[in-house]
């Protein structure tokens, strides 16, 4: 289930405060499917139930499951000390004084508040983007030494600079809001900023699909490659009792960045998708791809974006809040050291920032706790969905997730500290248990979502 951002590899994990409507789904609401790394075109079938062992539980092979927890162990101290550093640089720019010498530097230049933020706002957002940059290559480099990123260097620079392009408009936009905010209501800013916000991410989440995703990969429409795929698609969506046009069924050439399989779902109202990556649909079986399509579909069904976009308001609400009172004591304690007048002044943006970011980390498990959840009922749908069109669908799904932990490299024994803080998705060992075993109809009972 993806919301904004696009398919795009994350530039870091701190995120500024003011792109935090924005982008901050990017940690919560982009739960990921991957698929396996090998497997028959899409079109032709993978089951021969016959020869095929029965999956209960997720057992990658030996070599398999150690080059996991390598590569897990690399991504679980990359992400910790991407976060301290991201802190460590915040507070760097408030000890070094950076906002009061691009401040004075842009009310030296105009008068105007306007053309001030689009002098200080691009100098302050692009420094911090420059000092977190070192964790941004490192985390690409893990991702080419374990073979699950293919794209080049010369290719990641130019999605980077896109991104930071991208990054600077909208934060630019953002801070000049929340500052004019600021000075108009210093008590109430957090609740009005708040206001201002949730139309802004509405915004964002409906023009994400058609502005934003297509700077970084190409769309086609999936019924011209896919047509079989896509009739069988329609028998998917009639039985969920749903209608989604061709029109709004889309491929995603990821093979020019990735090795892994994914799908996902985009946008509202006349932005809505469903999109498969080229990956999926080259290297897994039709019946994989329609448990996929299925475990997307079910998110629009059961309400899991308007669901999210209400929690990703209410954690807003509840940042800008404890922002405004943390904030600002601790610039009436050491304002004067670091040179920030009072909270309306552009040189506090790297405190306002500094302490949403620890909100939002400290934030993290609830979160993770919610998809966790959303991604579990997404599965259960995607089984019931297909319940009938696909043969032996439990299983169809059991090797889906079995072969696609094996090319994602997903611990076979996730400690629940790990768990906590690092999946925003069921374990791999739960998904595949969850997806082989659920069957209600075989206790003559009906599905939970789409009743026969």
């Amino acid at each position: 289930m993806r919301i904004v951002c696009g398919p795009v590899r994350k530039q870091g994990r701190l995120i500024p405060l003011v792109v935090l409507i924005t982008l901050a789904c990017a940690a919560f609401l982009f739960p990921v499917l991957s698929a396996a790394q090998t497997g028959a075109p899409v079109g032709e079938s993978m089951v021969s139930a016959p020869t095929q062992p029965v999956i209960t539980e997720y057992s990658p092979p030996p070599e398999i499951a150690a080059k996991a927890a390598a590569y897990r162990s690399a991504l679980h101290w990359h992400f910790l000390v991407d976060n301290l550093w991201g802190l460590v640089t915040l507070a760097l720019a408030l000890v070094w004084k950076l906002g009061p010498k691009f401040r004075n530097w842009a009310e030296g230049r105009s008068q105007r508040r306007f053309v001030q933020a689009w002098i200080f706002a691009p100098l302050m957002l692009l420094t911090l983007s420059l000092l977190t940059l070192p964790s941004n290559i490192w985390n690409q480099a893990l991702e080419l030494r374990f073979g699950r990123s293919i794209q080049k260097w010369g290719a990641w620079w130019s999605d980077w600079v896109i991104s930071q392009i991208l990054y600077l408009i909208i934060g630019t936009l953002l801070v000049w809001i929340l500052y004019a905010v600021l000075r108009r209501s210093p008590r109430r800013w957090w609740f009005y900023f708040w206001l201002a916000s949730v139309p802004l991410l509405a915004v964002g989440l409906f023009l994400q699909p058609l502005v934003v995703e297509p700077l970084f990969f190409k769309f086609t429409p999936l019924v011209e490659k896919h047509p079989e795929l896509v009739a069988q698609m329609e028998q998917v969506i009639h039985h969920g009792g749903m209608e989604i046009p061709r029109a709004r069924m889309f491929e995603m050439n990821a093979s020019s960045k990735t090795t892994e399989l994914n799908a996902y779902v985009a946008g509202f109202g006349a932005s809505k998708r469903a999109v498969m990556w080229d990956t999926t649909l080259t290297k897994a079986s039709r019946e994989e791809a329609l448990f996929v399509f299925g475990h997307e579909m079910g998110h629009y069904v059961l309400l899991h974006i308007p669901q999210m976009i209400g929690w990703i308001a209410l954690v807003m609400l509840v940042v800008f809040y404890l922002c405004y009172g943390l904030s600002g004591r601790l610039l009436q304690r050491y304002g004067a050291d670091w040179d920030v007048r009072q909270m309306d002044d552009w040189a506090s943006l790297p405190l306002l920032v500094l302490v949403a970011s620890i909100l939002m980390l400290l934030g993290t498990p609830a979160m993770n706790a919610i998809t966790r959840y959303y991604e579990l009922e997404a599965d259960r749908y995607g089984i019931e969905v297909i319940h009938g069109i696909v043969p032996d669908a439990n299983q169809v799904a059991a090797r889906y997730f079995e072969k696609s932990g094996e090319t994602n490299l997903n611990e076979t024994q996730p400690s629940e500290w790990v768990k906590i803080w690092f999946y925003d998705h069921p374990t791999r060992p739960e998904r595949v248990h969850f997806v082989a075993t659920y069957n209600p109809w075989s206790k003559g009972e009906k599905g939970k979502f789409v009743p026969e």
